[in-house]
C-alpha cells in the first residue's frame, strides 16, 4: 500500500468523474482527471509523483480502458500502479484481472473502500 494520496480517474461521463473527484477531494486525495484513454495515458506521463491508484472506466470513446490498459501495462513503471475498474460490466471488467473492481452504478462506500485499500 502506498502512503500517496494521488489519484487518476478516466472517465468519460462528466458528471460521475466530478462526483469522483469531489468525493475523493473531501478525503483528502489530490484527483487528476481524464476523459478517456488517450487523455489517461498524458496525464499519467504528466503526473509527478506517480498516482497510487487509477479509477479507470472500460467503456469510453475515442480510447477505451482497454487500450488505455494495455498502455499501462507496457510500461514497467506504469503497471505497479492498482488500477481500480468502474464499470457495470463486471464479467468484461474481471477478465482483464484488475487490482479491484467497482460496479456501477458507483456506491460511494464501495468506491472509498477500493481506493483505501491502496492508498492511504
Amino acid at each position: 500500500m502506498s502512503t500517496c494520496k494521488s489519484i487518476l480517474v478516466i472517465e468519460d461521463d462528466a458528471a460521475i468523474r466530478q462526483t469522483m473527484k469531489d468525493v475523493l477531494e473531501i478525503q483528502g486525495y489530490s484527483v487528476k482527471t481524464a476523459i478517456n484513454g488517450i487523455d489517461g495515458a498524458a496525464q499519467l506521463r504528466e503526473l509527478n509523483p506517480l498516482p497510487c491508484a487509477i479509477l479507470l472506466d472500460l467503456m469510453m470513446p475515442a480510447s477505451n480502458g482497454w487500450q488505455f490498459l494495455d498502455y499501462q501495462r507496457s510500461s514497467p513503471e506504469l503497471r505497479k500502479i492498482p488500477v481500480i475498474v468502474c464499470s457495470a460490466y463486471e464479467e468484461s471488467a474481471k477478465a482483464i484481472h484488475p487490482s479491484a473492481f467497482v460496479s456501477k452504478p458507483v456506491q460511494l462506500d464501495q468506491l472509498l473502500r477500493a481506493v483505501q485499500a491502496f492508498c492511504l
